[in-house]
């Protein structure tokens, strides 16, 4: 319960791209394959996304890397989603940029977001659902509560990971139709369609498209066409988009029916969308260590926090229903064990 992957028996089987790329020629004149990219614009477009401009990368956090390293410099801040994804908090460090915490609930606060925007910020990471590991999702309000401070700052670069799309069973409220002026919107398959498809894809202003295309031109040139025929082949898939819907319902079923036993046994728990719930504890060793005592291995909310309060994340993929009686039995009897032991 603490990796955060999908279901293996979810996802669909990989097979050969039917089409191979010439290997004597080069692709910089078309660096994206194009009818992978009309699919991803449809993929985009239908929820809402504006597509005027899209370009590929080999994951979310290449892609997000890569912006961060052409648009900000060591001095500037990162507005991050606090508790928010750990990689992504390790990669804003390892770029030697400035995290600014932002507290969230279902998406960044945004009273938070107002506070931490004169504080020398120059781009928002945010994930407008299936927030790792809060498991969070915006609404409408939400959204349009967001984007009214962000259209006032032009110069700030806006980052939307929709890292779980597909899978993620809420619907988009992208702030990429507010009227905001520089931002990127990127979406991942590896929750959906496997883990070792390391491809991406965004929609962008052309500013961000320019700068993007213009770094990976000078590192990997572009991504390999043997990766989007994979990913094409699967996308246009009648049996894989049908194998699709059954994981994003699948894994709502196993995330509620977690949330419901945890509530009638009195513990809180948030998780409207994704494969997590984030659950509050006192004492997070307590409680990693009590559970897998029990057979259970969840992950300690540390390396997903700064100033959020001391949590864990149950990562709910795997998780049958009829276990989750079971998982929220013992929960219940580890937070009283680590109360009466160490305080909680």
């Amino acid at each position: 319960m603490s990796g955060g992957h999908p279901d293996p028996r979810l996802l669909p089987s990989l097979v050969p791209p039917s089409r191979l790329s010439p290997g004597a020629r080069s692709h910089r004149s078309t660096p994206r394959l194009a009818r992978l990219e009309d699919t991803a614009r449809d993929w985009l477009r239908a929820d809402g996304v504006t597509v005027a401009h899209v370009t590929f990368a080999h994951r979310a956090l290449d892609l997000i890397g890569r912006l961060l390293s052409v648009e900000l410099r060591p001095v500037d801040g990162v507005a991050m989603e606090d508790p928010g994804y750990h990689h992504l908090l390790d990669l804003v460090t390892a770029l030697g940029l400035r995290i600014v915490p932002t507290a969230v609930d279902d998406g960044a606060r945004p009273e938070a977001l107002r506070a931490v925007l004169p504080a020398g910020v120059r781009a928002v990471v945010c994930s407008p659902r299936a927030q790792n590991p809060y498991g969070g999702c915006f609404s409408e309000a939400r959204r349009d509560e967001l984007v009214a401070p962000l259209r006032d700052e032009p110069d700030v670069l806006i980052v939307e990971n929709d890292h779980a799309s597909a899978v993620a069973k809420a619907p988009l409220w992208t702030l990429t139709g507010g009227g905001l002026t520089r931002w990127v919107h990127v979406r991942t398959v590896s929750k959906s369609l496997g883990t070792d498809l390391r491809w991406a894809t965004a929609a962008c202003d052309a500013t961000t498209l320019a700068r993007h295309d213009g770094r990976l031109l000078l590192t990997s040139g572009w991504v390999s066409h043997l990766l989007p025929e994979t990913v094409y082949g699967l996308m246009t898939d009648d049996g894989t988009r049908a194998l699709v819907t059954r994981a994003e319902r699948t894994y709502e079923a196993r995330r509620s029916a977690l949330l419901q036993e945890l509530a009638k046994r009195g513990t809180e728990a948030h998780g409207a969308s994704g494969m997590n719930l984030w659950v509050p504890v006192r004492d997070e060793s307590a409680v990693v260590n009590g559970l897998r005592s029990y057979g259970w291995w969840v992950a300690a909310g540390a390396r997903f926090r700064m100033a959020a309060g001391p949590e864990v994340r149950i990562s709910v993929a795997d998780l049958r229903p009829a276990d989750a009686v079971r998982l929220a039995s013992d929960f219940a009897l580890v937070l009283g064990e680590s109360a009466a032991t160490c305080g909680g």
